[in-house]
């Protein structure tokens, strides 16, 4: 396993880091437990949850995830060798995020969730904390048919009231760092600045979707990344599964994400399945693992510093990390940057 600058931080993390947000629903707490363990024997030290967790969010289901983590590390004592990052929710009408209350990332609603992060997980601090999603209104989670013109007018958390909080946290040693998610190039560009003037934290990092099927990452935020030291933290390298091909033609295997809950639609639009046909083809001529080439792809750009994997079994879990072997050569390079250019973006 290789490592890389978490930012300006002086943490290098693994450039694999286990995503979470299955522990709680489609996998069980001695499952989820597995999981870390396999991923620590492979080299990982990099995890990564929310508040939000499981997924689907439902209220029965919220902060799942982050309890079974804390079980582990309370079972394992190992908390200083692994970095370990959380999320607080953006702004959401799902009012059992916050006991009744729309969320919000006010001064208050971020220390009331970052206090109970801490509760469930077990554990004193978080080396990285990251805003799941604006509290402003942009188009988020593939809403790409939505423009700026028809967004409802803006009454958001000021970027100020939210920074200076994380500031706040960070000076009592709740947290070591921020990060932001699914955040676009003139909020990125903000809190920066904002960062700059002494407003608080400098943002480490950004955590977005990347895969083959959505670069839209390096339309504006990779030259970000690479010239400000906020990498990337992709999250769906795999478009959600649909890039190992078991959605194709229809497809519903039992027990999969998208068959169980619908969810799959940022992964559903015209030619999304035409493009995966085409990168499939391509992994079968080049004679290498779609799900190999489509993490090798992910891990191997300058401007990623982890990327964020995530399985719903333990054979899953060890195909994808053996992704060691898979290169990215110039010519195979290429040819994807060819299908690029037909099937450019279409699950953004």
């Amino acid at each position: 396993m290789k490592f890389r600058q978490l930012g300006r931080t002086g943490i290098e993390v693994s450039e694999i880091c286990l995503g979470t947000m299955t522990f709680g629903q489609q996998n069980t707490e001695a499952e989820g437990h597995a999981q870390l363990d396999m991923a620590i024997d492979k080299g990982i030290n990099f995890f990564d949850t929310a508040e939000l967790y499981s997924i689907p969010p439902r209220a029965e289901t919220y902060g799942a995830t982050e309890t079974i983590i804390g079980s582990w590390l309370a079972a394992r004592g190992n908390r200083d060798k692994i970095v370990l990052a959380s999320k607080v929710v953006g702004r959401s009408s799902n009012l059992w995020f916050r006991d009744g209350e729309e969320a919000r990332l006010s001064r208050n609603q971020i220390r009331y969730a970052v206090e109970n992060s801490l509760r469930r997980l077990r554990t004193d601090y978080l080396d990285l904390y990251q805003l799941h999603w604006p509290d402003r209104h942009v188009n988020l989670f593939g809403t790409n048919g939505t423009t700026f013109s028809d967004l409802p007018e803006d009454d958001a958390v000021s970027i100020e009231e939210t920074l200076g909080a994380l500031g706040e946290l960070v000076k009592e040693g709740k947290i070591r760092h921020a990060g932001l998610s699914n955040e676009t190039a003139w909020g990125t560009s903000r809190f920066l600045h904002l960062s700059e003037i002494g407003q608080g934290p400098r943002v480490a990092s950004i955590q977005n979707a990347y895969n083959l099927i959505n670069r839209t990452f390096e339309m504006g935020l990779a030259e970000i990344a690479l010239r400000e030291d906020v990498g990337l933290l992709a999250y769906s390298p795999l478009g959600q599964g649909y890039l190992t091909g078991k959605y194709q033609n229809g497809a519903r295997p039992a027990g999969a994400r998208t068959t169980l809950f619908n969810r799959g639609q940022r992964y559903e639009k015209p030619g999304v399945e035409e493009a995966i046909d085409a990168y499939l083809s391509l992994a079968r001529e080049f004679n290498i693992d779609p799900v190999h080439m489509a993490i090798a792809f992910v891990t191997s750009r300058p401007f990623v510093t982890s990327n964020i994997i995530g399985a719903t079994s333990l054979q899953q879990l060890e195909q994808i990390l053996n992704t060691d072997n898979a290169i990215i050569t110039p010519e195979l390079e290429a040819r994807i940057n060819d299908i690029h250019q037909i099937h450019n973006n279409p699950a953004p």
